[in-house]
């Protein structure tokens, strides 16, 4: 890493024009910078910028910390869950690295563009598309020159998405430029990866986030946005993302949208009796226009109804104190969360286990429906939420042991998109035969 390129192999009259073709190129997750004036993202906005920052995996990020203090940097394989902080990471070795000037200094890419070889150079044909990869490799320029690493470093997000011949291009590549170029590759499923790349790279593994450390990000994006979520609506958060704090994240700044609206929604059901007092009768026609086009696009752009995102009663527009939905509130609570995502309540999926193990199969049937019906809810988000749930009843091992196994097997059939009604027929199928089995036995 200490060896620099010759400043005699740069052609000082093209420079610029390759600055600006490498920006040009730069597809991948670009970082928010205090001169953006448009609303971001609040995962770009509150994306850690050292590796200070980053809470979770400490053990990897110091190594990864240390390896570059002694420049020493490798090659990387990072994989792992989304919303782990692979991308956060190699973004913030970016910024150690270079400084300021970290921007000309790092190429990124994202082979989910393109599953071919042109994801990662110009033509299909890999002997001319390495032209792509090698011109930024060696174009070093004087102002490269005065950041704090002589070495480049390539970043290729979601690398498992790459065809086979792609990553045999790739290995050739990284070989040849490993004195001035380091690569990072950042994938969810690392067996996707040949082992011939694997073993080019220093592996790490990020593994899903801890409940702890979501937990203190989202108090700390709580009180920078200053939303009020109490601790049953935060614990709500924390379940759902499944250790993503990406998807925690988005979730939050869902409700940071909605929450205006919804509320200006109630306020105007809600004293709409104020201004159906008119004094003339061309006002009271201009209301009543008004507000029924009023409902019509709220109804068609926002929902809500009682039970979930469909339209339903928002009470008696003529009572001051009529109720539109939950949502409605300022306060972000564990119910809201789960409205608002379309995840089943824990109280629903309590409801639908006594039905499965308690009431006959037509019986079963009918109520699942209606109550799938009514809440619109997915078949296989309720299938996911029972499995769970069906670790917290006592029951022989055996009899749990194949449980699972069956759910497991319907969760595979409707990511397939089988038949709903015939797959809920198997899911109460399979409830039977486990009461059955305990009714066994207890005798």
């Amino acid at each position: 890493m200490s060896e620099v390129v010759s400043l005699m192999d740069i052609d000082e009259d093209d420079n610029h024009q390759k600055q600006n073709n490498s920006q040009k190129l730069n597809k991948g997750k670009g970082l928010v910078t205090a001169a953006d004036t448009k609303p971001t993202p609040w995962v770009e906005k509150y994306r850690p910028q050292s590796l200070a920052d980053v809470a979770a995996h400490r053990d990897i990020v110091d190594t990864i910390d240390r390896l570059t203090s002694e420049n020493r940097l490798p090659h990387l394989l990072l994989y792992g869950p989304p919303g782990t902080g692979k991308t956060s990471t190699i973004l913030a070795v970016a910024r150690k690295l270079y400084g300021s000037q970290y921007r000309n200094m790092i190429l990124e890419l994202n082979a989910s563009d393109d599953r071919g070889i042109d994801v990662l150079f110009f033509c299909v044909a890999a002997d001319i598309a390495r032209a792509f990869v090698t011109t930024f490799i060696q174009s070093l320029s004087f102002d490269y020159l005065r950041a704090k690493s002589s070495v480049k470093l390539i970043l290729l997000d979601e690398a498992d998405a790459m065809t086979k011949d792609a990553q045999f291009a790739l290995r050739r590549v990284i070989e040849k430029y490993t004195k001035n170029t380091r690569f990072a590759l950042i994938c969810n499923h690392v067996n996707k990866i040949i082992p011939a790349l694997q073993s080019r790279c220093t592996r790490f593994r990020f593994a899903p986030l801890d409940p702890i450390h979501v937990t203190e990000r989202l108090k700390h994006v709580v009180q920078a946005e200053r939303l009020d979520v109490p601790d049953c609506g935060l614990a709500a958060l924390v379940r759902l993302s499944n250790g993503d704090m990406r998807k925690a994240l988005n979730i939050l700044q869902v409700f940071k949208l909605l929450i205006p609206i919804l509320f200006l929604r109630k306020l105007v059901y809600n004293n709409s009796y104020l201004f159906k007092k008119c004094k003339s009768e061309k006002q009271q026609v201009g209301f009543d226009l008004l507000f029924a086009l009023w409902q019509k696009w709220m109804d068609f752009f926002f929902p809500l109804g009682e039970g979930g995102f469909k339209a339903g009663s928002y009470g008696d527009v003529s009572e001051p104190n009529a109720q539109s939905t939950y949502m409605a509130s300022q306060k972000i609570t564990e119910e809201a969360v789960y409205l608002c995502t379309g995840n089943p309540l824990p109280k629903d999926i309590e409801q639908i286990s006594y039905w499965l193990l308690n009431e006959s199969f037509a019986e079963s049937f009918k109520r699942v429906s209606e109550t799938k019906t009514r809440k619109g809810l997915a078949l296989i988000d309720i299938v996911r939420e029972v499995t769970m749930f069906v670790f917290k009843i006592k029951m022989p091992s055996d009899v749990r042991v194949q449980l699972i196994n069956d759910l497991a097997d319907i969760e595979y059939r409707l990511s397939f998109g089988c038949n709903d009604k015939l797959q809920l027929g198997s899911l109460i199928a399979i409830f039977t035969k486990a009461r059955s089995s305990l009714v066994a036995a207890v005798k």
